[in-house]
Parts: C-alpha cells; structure tokens; sequence
C-alpha cells in the first residue's frame, strides 16, 4: 500500500496548558527552538511524507502561519543582514511538504476519532495514513526515527493497521488508554484503568498507520460516542478488530515525551536541549 500522507490532530483547547494555551497553540508550544508538533513533521518527511494534513480549531492560525505562510519582513531582514543560514530555514519550513488544514468545528463531535473521521474521504482505498497526536513524540538521541519503526514493523507483519506502544511505569497507568494483549496480538485498549485493573503497562501514544477502512470505522464511532460524550480513536480501533480486522502492536524504541503536560513539556525540554 502506498504511505505518503500524514494526518496530525491539532484541533484541541490544550485545557492541560492553560493559561498559556489561550494564547499559543498547545502543539506550538517549544521543545528547544522548535515547536513540539515539529518534530513530528520532520519525522513524517523522513519516512518519505509528502502531504500533511492538520485538522485545526477554527482559532488554530499560528500553526497555519509556521507551516504556510510567509513572513516577508522578517526575510528582508535576514537577507540584508546576510543571515543566510537562518533564511534557509525558514524557507524550508514551508517547502519540505505540502501541506493542509482541515477545520474541526466546535459545534460538532469532539474526540480522538472525529479528525481521521473528517479525513476519511481524502483517504484513498490503496493507501495507508500515519495519524498522529500533534502534542507528544518519541524522542532518540542517536537519531532513530520512531515512524520508520512504525511502518516497518506494520509491512514486515502483514497488518494493513497498526501503532506504536509504549511501556510506563504503574503510578502512571491511569493517564492512559492501555493496551490488552492476547499472546502478543492486539485485543482492545482500555481508557484510563485503574493501576491495580491494567492488563499491561503498555500506553497507546497515539501514533498509528491505518488503511482507508480504520477510517470508515472513525467515521462510524462519531455515531457512538464513550460515556464521556467523546468519539474515541480507541473505540473505532476496538470497533475495526471486532469486525475481524488486525491491529500490528510496535513497541516504540525511544523516549516518549509528552508536550501536552506542564511537566512532560519541561521534561521534554530537558531531553532534547540537555
């Protein structure tokens, strides 16, 4: 199947960050001199990504401007005061992909499941998507690119779906949709279980490759919303393995850094700049 897309969702209040978040993009915040969501993008365009497509808040204009817009003034400047390292960059920001917004509206369904839902008809038969969270990423000093495991590991198993796990200590449990083996084989996620009733200490992060189907059940759990009146990502998945589809479980080799947390972000900083 061919991958050359990528779906990141951005579209959230990051209520975890306020009251930064009022004013700066959750997925924008920094990691280093870089916005968290941008290690994702460098990442999709390693493993051969030529189109991005962010589905954004209708009030989500900072990422619009990073990724597509140009700051002439700002160039002028760099390129009479010879700048031309710094130029560069900036350019290449805007020109390394192509790259789409879908709105998310507020006054529809709110949930993990609603941006790959509102994707699913720019989604062809014959394709595979990454879908990722635009807030948290795995993190290797030597370099290591967590999507490229990803995709591998999903091609070499047969699975047309699949997505990167990762293993957390049991204090932490309950932050996180947990994943239920069954002789190493995908049987569903669990939200949010209490430490004593998780079934393992593997977390979904979050980052996944889908076929066009896993779509059409994202597009399907919108009609089924979670107790919370939330349209979860993890429904639809627990939705597409009970219709007899499989799910490839990668255990992600890296650090998983979570922006989305005061704490995390700080961490994350750390990480990467220290």
């Amino acid at each position: 199947m061919n991958l050359k897309k990528a779906i990141i969702a951005v579209a959230g209040y990051g209520t975890r960050r306020l009251p930064i978040t009022k004013s700066i993009e959750k997925c924008m915040l920094p990691i280093g001199n870089r916005p968290v969501v941008d290690y994702l993008v460098e990442d999709c365009v390693a493993n051969g990504v030529t189109e991005v497509i962010f589905v954004v808040g209708e009030q989500h204009q900072q990422i619009q401007q990073y990724y597509s817009g140009k700051n002439q003034e700002l160039e002028s400047y760099l390129y009479k005061k010879n700048k031309t390292g710094d130029l560069q960059n900036l350019q290449k920001i805007v020109s390394q992909a192509t790259f789409k917004f879908v709105v998310q509206s507020s006054k529809g369904a709110y949930g993990t499941a609603v941006p790959l839902a509102l994707c699913a008809e720019l989604i062809d038969p014959d394709e595979q998507v990454l879908y990722l969270a635009g807030d948290d990423f795995i993190y290797n000093n030597t370099g290591e690119s967590a999507l490229s495991q990803l995709i591998s590991g999903v091609r070499s198993s047969g699975a047309t779906s699949g997505l990167l796990a990762a293993e957390i200590s049991s204090q932490d449990i309950a932050k996180y949709g947990v994943i239920e083996l069954s002789d190493g084989a995908f049987v569903r996620i669990v939200e949010k279980p209490k430490p004593e009733n998780a079934l393992s200490n593997l977390i979904n992060i979050s980052k996944y490759v889908f076929d066009k189907d896993m779509a059409s059940h994202a597009a399907a759990a919108l009609n089924q919303p979670a107790s919370n009146g939330e349209c979860q990502i993890t429904d639809a998945l627990n939705m597409y393995v009970a219709d007899g589809k499989r799910v490839e479980v990668i255990r992600a080799q890296g650090e998983y850094l979570d922006g989305g947390s005061l704490s995390g972000w700080l961490h994350a900083n750390n990480v990467v700049c220290g």
